[in-house]
């Protein structure tokens, strides 16, 4: 009876202590080809997660568009095909309008983080979409508009796109056509090299990071000042995913988070000063929009985005609950 006891306790220590160290595990997919440096920038938050979290929590990277279409990603965080992504919040915006927040900002994940904006984004997230909002990375970094011929400026030194074949996604929508008066031509990112080299498109907005990883700077050789917008890539995690996480593993995931909106912020910022000078040493040249005319144009870039997201809010039922706290929580005002 005795050796019975002793190999019940001894066979339940070893269950206990099994239990202990199971280790957590999700699957991530990321937006963009590993070539770019945003997508480099994700899976160095991998390696950090993985050394940190050992024995607690771990991510497996399955792949970037090659995998699930950059499109596709969000829905399959939905739905639990895969638990993470890293991908831009413009991606899923007609599920979650509140993400012109972060198009619109003119700031970062650091102070958006402390002052709690990205803690609403991701009760927003949660609410309206079933994700769990785990971080803003790489924010910060602008855009501007690239030509390959030279930009025309009106009388009144106003930019003027008509003919230009204006290459876009859903993050410059609103502002190519309400303010630009331009045809978008939208396009994923994997097919504007082509498109440049046929003449599809002559014009793109992009950040000021990548450029040249894409080797779009081949055939792009004017950049219009002053930039716009705010990048708004970040990871997603599957609701349901997150809940099932022990607290240890959820803790580790969270801090790692934002220690890379930190980091690569600051990263970013320094290698956007860099790549927009490497650009310039090779031949890019600038064309700024002077005086009212380039106020103009600034202001046209949020008022485009920010009247967009108020139009999508209105059509969900909480209506424009958050949308006053989100452009104070978003913008250095």
């Amino acid at each position: 009876m005795n050796r019975l006891l002793l190999g019940a306790a001894a066979g339940a220590a070893m269950l206990i202590s099994a239990q202990a160290v199971a280790e957590d595990r999700l699957s991530a997919v990321h937006a963009f080809p590993t070539s770019l440096i945003y997508t480099q920038s994700f899976l160095s938050f991998v390696d950090k997660l993985n050394e940190r979290g050992e024995g607690v929590i771990q991510i497996d990277v399955r792949g970037g568009p090659e995998v699930i279409g950059l499109g596709q990603q969000p829905e399959a965080v939905r739905n639990g095909v895969v638990d993470m992504a890293y991908t831009a919040a413009s991606f899923y915006a007609g599920t979650v309008p509140e993400r012109d927040a972060m198009v619109a900002s003119n700031t970062n994940a650091v102070y958006a983080r402390a002052n709690g904006g990205i803690d609403l984004m991701n009760q927003i997230h949660q609410e309206k979409m079933g994700v769990y909002y785990l971080g803003w990375f790489d924010s910060g970094v602008s855009y501007n508009l690239y030509t390959v011929d030279e930009p025309v400026l009106d009388e009144t030194g106003r930019l003027d796109m008509a003919g230009k074949k204006l290459r876009s996604n859903p993050v410059y929508d609103a502002f190519f056509k309400d303010y630009l008066e331009a045809q978008p031509i939208s396009l994923p990112t994997t097919d504007v090299f082509s498109a440049l080299e046929r003449g599809v498109v002559n014009a793109t907005g992009w950040t000021q990071i990548g450029l040249n990883d894409l080797k779009w700077d081949q055939f792009l050789n004017y950049r219009i000042e002053p930039s716009f917008f705010s990048t708004d890539m970040g990871a997603i995690v599957n609701l349901e995913s997150w809940n099932a996480l022990s607290d240890e593993a959820k803790r580790i995931l969270q801090e790692v988070a934002i220690e890379h909106e930190r980091e690569s912020a600051e990263q970013f910022a320094a290698v956007a000063t860099e790549q927009l000078e490497a650009l310039d040493a090779a031949g890019m040249t600038v064309v700024t929009l002077e005086g009212e005319a380039g106020a103009e144009f600034s202001e046209a870039a949020r008022e485009a985005t920010w009247n967009r997201m108020r139009t999508r809010m209105e059509e969900h039922p909480t209506g424009l609950a958050n949308y006053e706290t989100l452009i104070e929580k978003f913008n250095d005002l």
